[in-house]
Formats: structure tokens, C-alpha cells, sequence
């Protein structure tokens, strides 16, 4: 009887843990390797500015009325406790969340584009370009809120892909999967998840045609593989509008959407921000 109880007990407190919690805090809150941590920051007039290394992150009111910081999780950051640094009206202070543990699936991809998996010197200068301009933009943090972090699907189809996969092209491992595919026809158009303003309108080598979008506050996506652009670099996009046309440009054996999610020059799953995520 007293063991039931202690369970009771302890299920009325997890219950109440969790209604305490803000709407985005039960949204967002996956903090693995490639996730995302939510951290509670307290009550002020302003918002305070949070750091994770050198990298500023996302701070939102969350419906609780509490500041949140959310934080983008590398894939390869070990298990354990990490800290962010906080700048308010309390001055300077840290705040701490702890990553847990996931673990992800291999892909074994065949080329015949053997380019493709090993790039000549000229190929290797071209994506080491188009690479910097790709950081350089992930890096970028507009002092925005975000319009939402619950977001829409870019495409509605089969998920296929999912994020965090180990990948090996013919036979030789790559950098794991960055993003989320959609198994869709080619022409379908491509949303806007949410508004945003375009900052990379281009043709890559790996990614083919490709679509930036800042959302504001580090928050950024990145549409790949297109075979049209709808949209322009500096246009102001809304949710729901059509950026693009899916394709099979660049590294790619079909036509699909690549989508990855950015959060503090962090690529994390975008499967968290559609309610889709696996733990």
C-alpha cells in the first residue's frame, strides 16, 4: 500500500511538472544529440541573451510567461551536462540543461556519379566556396522572433530519410544526414514552414538547388535537391507560400526534398518542430 502510494504520489508530481511547463517547453524539448533543450530562464522585463560556446541562441517567452532558451544540440556532443551563458538584468550567470543518449541507423547509398563521393581538386575548391557561404548564413543571428516554432510540413509526403543518419556512399562514410527527406514527385512545390526572409538562392554541387530561409533568431532552413527556384535572395516570405519546386539536382539518386532545421549554427532534427520526432 505505502509503494502504491509513493507511485501515486510521484505520478501527481511528473503530472504537475509537466502542466507547469510551457507550450513550447513540452513542444521542443528533445535534448539528445541532433535535438533540442529547452531551459528555463525565469521572469523579467527583458529578455536576456543566452550563449552556447561562442553561438547565440534563441530566446522566446514561452506561454508559461517564463524566458526560455532554445537550444540547438550538435550530434556529436557527448552525454552530460552543458552550460549556456546568460547576460540580464541579474547580470552575468550560467544556466545548465543535460544531454541524453540516442542512437541512430546507418544508410548505405550507391552512386554512379563517383564524383559525387570523391570530388576532383576543382569539384573540392567549388564545395569548400559554396560550404563557407552555407556556414556564413547558418551563422547569421537577426534580432527577430521567430512567427512560429510549431511548424508546417514544406511538402506533405512519405518521410523517408530520417535526420542523424550514419551514411555511406559507395561504401565510404560521409558526414551523417543533416536534415529530413520527403519522398515526393519532382514539381511539387515547396512551403514555406514559416515566415522568414531568403538569404541563399543557388546551384551547389552536393545540394543541387537550394533554398535559405532566416526565420530570425538563428533559426534557419534549408531546402535542397530543387529543380526550380519561386523566390529570390532578400524576398520576405510568408508561411505557406511557395519558395520552390521539388527535384533530384545535385548528390541525389531521385527526385525529394532535404529539409534541415538551424538553431545556433547547430543542425538539429526537424522532425521535433512537425511532431514527428523518434526518441
Amino acid at each position: 500500500m505505502r509503494r502504491y502510494a509513493l507511485v501515486l504520489l510521484a505520478a501527481l508530481s511528473w503530472s504537475t511538472a509537466s502542466h507547469a511547463q510551457g507550450y513550447i517547453s513540452r513542444l521542443l524539448n528533445y535534448p539528445v544529440p541532433g535535438g533540442v533543450a529547452v531551459v528555463a530562464l525565469g521572469q523579467a522585463a527583458q529578455a536576456p541573451r543566452v550563449f552556447l560556446g561562442d553561438d547565440r541562441v534563441m530566446v522566446l517567452r514561452d506561454s508559461d510567461e517564463q524566458w526560455i532558451a532554445v537550444v540547438g544540440i550538435g550530434l556529436k556532443t557527448a552525454q552530460g551536462r552543458q552550460l549556456l551563458k546568460v547576460e540580464g538584468e541579474q547580470g552575468k550567470r550560467q544556466a545548465a540543461f543535460v544531454v541524453g543518449n540516442k542512437n541512430y541507423k546507418s544508410q548505405h547509398i550507391t552512386l554512379k556519379n563517383k564524383s559525387q563521393v570523391n570530388p576532383d581538386p576543382e569539384q573540392t575548391r567549388r564545395y569548400e566556396r559554396e560550404y563557407q557561404e552555407q556556414i556564413a548564413a547558418y551563422s547569421r543571428f537577426r534580432e527577430v522572433t521567430p512567427s512560429n516554432v510549431s511548424l508546417d510540413k514544406p511538402v506533405h509526403g512519405r518521410l523517408s530519410s530520417p535526420f542523424g543518419l550514419r551514411r555511406f556512399f559507395n561504401g565510404e562514410e560521409r558526414n551523417a544526414h543533416s536534415g529530413l527527406d520527403f519522398a515526393v514527385p519532382q514539381g511539387t512545390p515547396v512551403k514555406a514552414p514559416a515566415s522568414g526572409v531568403v538569404t541563399i538562392v543557388a546551384d551547389y554541387f552536393f545540394n543541387g538547388k537550394t533554398v535559405f530561409i532566416d526565420h530570425g533568431q538563428g533559426f534557419i532552413s534549408m531546402y535542397c535537391h530543387l529543380s526550380a527556384f519561386d523566390v529570390n535572395v532578400g524576398d520576405e516570405v510568408k508561411r505557406g507560400q511557395v519558395i520552390a519546386k521539388v527535384g533530384a539536382t545535385g548528390r541525389a539518386t531521385g527526385p525529394h526534398l532535404h529539409w534541415n532545421i538551424s538553431l545556433n549554427n547547430t543542425r538539429v532534427d526537424p522532425a521535433i518542430f512537425i511532431s514527428a520526432f523518434q526518441p
